[in-house]
């Protein structure tokens, strides 16, 4: 078991995807211990301070990485299109506006990181207020598009509680739970995205480091369960 654990591992990191997600759960993890060590010091030294730098690279280096993210983006975009006819017109409406929001936020974000490494004569600022401004709505359009399927699966589930096999009853259940999942991690990245917003827009700039931490870590490790279980269903 425990070999079988660790080639799962590995086959995670050998991926992208795998990668970038297990990167995104390391950096808010010392994000929330350096921040919950350094307490109200600032800035933090001795071990707090290290583990925020940590953070603050491996961050940097998942910004980096992004920049070849453009053309998996818009494959994805042009392969969803309209949306399936079979589905829900108005999940189809949101699930477009997420793909263009997530679409320009590369590019707004490209731009700021060419701005600070002074590759470009630009102000990085205003880009990465975009960027994250595309984020944040991105992130609002897949709670609003979670709970619209959420109504419709709890629905679906009333109308066929007596009329559908204990295997279909078990499938909408488990659709359910993940989009559940999906709100919570959606909704602990838009806090902090409203956070890393220009001072004056709701709680922006008032999280101390630890929080941001703690909510990135619970979107990170709802992440990584939800493709563990998505990779457990396509084995079956």
């Amino acid at each position: 078991m425990a070999a079988g654990r660790l080639r799962g591992l590995v086959e995670a990191l050998e991926s992208y995807r795998g990668r970038d997600r297990a990167v995104r759960a390391l950096c808010y993890g010392c994000q929330l211990a350096g921040g919950a060590l350094g307490g109200r010091q600032s800035p933090a030294a001795g071990l707090p301070g290290s583990l925020l730098a940590v953070s603050a690279q491996l961050s940097h280096c998942r910004t980096v990485l992004r920049l070849f993210d453009d053309l998996a983006m818009l494959s994805y975009s042009r392969g969803y299109g309209l949306g399936p006819e079979d589905e829900d017109v108005l999940v189809r409406g949101l699930s477009v506006l997420c793909n263009v929001a997530d679409q320009l936020y590369y590019p707004c974000e490209h731009v700021a990181w060419a701005a600070d490494a002074g590759i470009i004569r630009a102000s990085s600022s205003k880009w990465w207020d975009a960027s994250t401004r595309l984020w944040g709505f991105s992130l609002l359009l897949g709670v609003l598009r979670s709970l619209r399927i959420l109504f419709r699966l709890r629905k679906k589930l009333r109308q066929q509680r007596c009329t559908s096999s204990p295997q279909d009853h078990k499938k909408m259940k488990a659709q359910v739970r993940s989009e559940v999942l999906s709100i919570v991690s959606n909704m602990a990245d838009l806090a902090n995205a409203i956070h890393w917003l220009p001072p004056g827009f709701l709680w922006a700039g008032q999280f101390p480091p630890w929080l941001v931490g703690l909510l990135g870590t619970v979107s990170s490790l709802i992440g990584i369960y939800q493709a563990s279980r998505e990779g457990n269903s396509g084995a079956v």
